[in-house]
């Protein structure tokens, strides 16, 4: 070979050794699986959240960790074929929220880590043997949502003083609002209410339900779930369109122009969720890791969406919001 071409090659060979030692130091970096159950423009603060938490514990996306992002939009249907595809990427661990897909997931593998963000009474619903001792490959953050419901229904009437007629908006090809619906229903029983529900799997339902209520209940108790998450912004104009006054468990609901929401600050709970992952990552085992209970709450009222509808929320309610959209 002439001198000149071995110095070329040589010399073409030195400058792709950092590119394959970073193709390989990105091989071998860490890699969480994130199972959104919407979108990214709908979870957005709660991936913020959870990445935040990463660097504080020095998991910095890109450097010393990777997240494969998918997201179901709304779809539970989806949760399968997503799962699969975070086998085949080789995870460490998957991040998931919501029942259906941690039920996908654990159905899907018993190697892998599973962590939940957000899950309904994980107990009943076969998540996990017992809060305290997991077992198995599962562990995360249960957020209550079955037991806030006698709770939500205080405040509503409490807005709606003379609510005698209260529809349930809910898809019940979740187990976990299947749950709260239970959960719902017996809190309405107890303080004299007449309720309905009315059952949504898919987007197109949507419209459908709500026009059917119109005028045939005083307010609506809209259950969480991804397809409500996708849809919240429709959801919105269309009950404010019946004159529906309505009541979600989150407050994102809220700020997409729902009435009222009372639960758990899902954010934090995305963001506790990374330590979960940063024990796992460092050895832990998810069997031996607790599931822990949320500890922040908020009550979040919409004053715009009030207005729209005519409402006049009592100023003691106000002073008990930890935020009021105006």
């Amino acid at each position: 070979m002439k001198r000149r071409a071995f110095i070329t090659l040589l010399g073409g060979a030195a400058a792709a050794w950092p590119l394959a030692a970073r193709a390989q130091q990105a091989a071998r970096l860490p890699t969480i699986g994130f199972m959104g159950e919407s979108t990214l423009a709908g979870q957005r603060p709660w991936v913020a959240a959870f990445v935040e938490r990463l660097r504080e514990l020095s998991w910095i996306e890109g450097r010393n960790v990777a997240i494969e992002y998918r997201w179901a939009e709304g779809s539970n249907e989806r949760f399968a074929e997503i799962v699969t595809d975070l086998i085949c990427n080789k995870v460490n661990v998957i991040l998931t929220q919501g029942t259906p897909a941690v039920l996908a997931a654990k159905q899907a593998t018993s190697a892998i880590p599973i962590v939940f963000a957000i899950a309904g009474n994980p107990v009943a619903n076969g998540l996990v043997a017992t809060l305290a001792r997991p077992g198995g490959n599962v562990t995360g953050l249960s957020n209550q949502t079955a037991d806030l419901a006698g709770k939500r229904l205080e405040l509503l009437r409490e807005l709606i003083p003379d609510l005698r007629r209260l529809a349930i908006m809910a898809n019940l090809g979740n187990p976990s609002v299947v749950l709260d619906v239970g959960e719902v229903r017996a809190a309405a029983a107890a303080l004299g209410l007449e309720a309905s529900t009315s059952d949504i799997r898919r987007a197109a339902d949507i419209g459908p339900a709500i026009a059917a209520l119109r005028r045939r209940a005083n307010a609506l108790y809209i259950a969480g779930d991804p397809l409500v998450t996708t849809n919240r912004n429709r959801l919105a104009i269309l009950t404010v369109g019946a004159q529906l006054p309505t009541m979600h468990g989150n407050r994102e609901n809220v700020d997409a122009g729902g009435l009222i929401s009372y639960g758990p600050n899902l954010p934090d709970l995305h963001r506790r969720a990374a330590d979960f992952v940063d024990k796992i990552l460092r050895g832990a085992k998810p069997a031996e890791i607790p599931v822990e209970q949320p500890t922040k709450f908020d009550l979040v009222i919409n004053l715009i969406t009030a207005q729209a509808l005519g409402l006049a929320v009592p100023p003691t309610l106000l002073a008990r919001a930890d935020e009021v959209i105006e």
